[in-house]
């Protein structure tokens, strides 16, 4: 009886999460499209098509600190202002897309070329895609073949498939990351959840230090480090404020309630 009201509790939070904001129910994105962002602050003005950005296939490869703290890019969509000229000078996205950068030993292909040769045009289209590219469509597939499957976002368990090693993403860049000593990683501890029947929420901060650090979530998204200096709630969340700058846009989204929500109801 008591896995019967938790289900009903589970759903119906998550229910109300699709309708929080504004009362309007949000489209579910296709697996593959699922943490795309759309770069588009120049791109349109110069006649070229937005750039468009998969996070899957680059999270495989590197840990989000590396790309948001060492390289510099803003959690917000958009907020980076990326230009050709920056790519050139192997900042941001030309931080590795230089044409010598390599990954695995293969070499990472070059970004942003002003000169107007044919081969230019041809390097712009590896970023700026057409709206619908079936080739994004197939890779993706191809990508997630044998990979721990779950049951929202990019139907992939990117923990688990870190834990098996089934993907190693690279947390330091020769030339860009600065060696530093690692913190000590806190314990796992429970938040008590407010709703009553909803389990409590088991915050691991071993599982976000191995992708994030703690450069990525303290003190821009949460500016207190002790346990309960930061009150927050799911209304909070789901309009991307703290772990909703993560989750619901590129981590798990919010529907996956049993990810947090693991400690059993006493």
């Amino acid at each position: 009886m008591k896995s019967i009201v938790l289900t009903v509790v589970l759903l119906l939070c998550a229910n109300s999460l699709l309708f929080a904001a504004g009362g309007v129910k949000k489209k579910r994105p296709r697996a593959y499209d699922y943490g795309q962002v759309i770069i588009d602050n120049f791109s349109t003005s110069s006649g070229l098509s937005p750039v468009t950005f998969d996070h899957w296939t680059h999270r495989s490869k590197y840990t989000c600190r590396l790309c948001h703290v060492d390289i510099a890019f803003e959690m917000q969509a958009g907020a980076t202002e990326i230009t050709a000229a920056d790519n050139m000078q192997d900042y941001y996205c030309g931080t590795c897309h230089n044409g010598k950068t390599r990954y695995q030993n293969q070499l990472i292909f070059a970004a942003c070329d002003l000169t107007q040769k044919k081969s230019a045009a041809a390097r712009c289209q590896r970023c700026h895609l057409p709206a619908k590219d079936p080739q994004r469509k197939r890779d993706f597939y191809a990508f997630i073949k044998g990979l721990p499957a779950e049951r929202f976002g990019n139907k992939i368990n990117w923990d688990k498939a870190e834990t098996a090693g089934l993907i190693k993403p690279i947390d330091y860049l020769e030339g860009v990351s600065v060696k530093q000593e690692s913190l000590p990683v806190q314990d796992d501890f429970a938040l008590q959840a407010k709703v009553k029947g909803m389990p409590n929420i088991i915050f691991s901060h071993k599982k976000h230090v191995d992708w994030n650090g703690c450069e990525t979530c303290h003190p821009e998204i949460f500016v207190g480090v002790k346990r309960g200096s930061t009150t927050y709630s799911m209304i909070d969340i789901f309009n991307r404020k703290y772990c909703g700058v993560c989750h619901g846009s590129v981590a798990f989204p919010l529907r996956g309630c049993q990810r947090c929500h693991t400690e059993k109801v006493q």
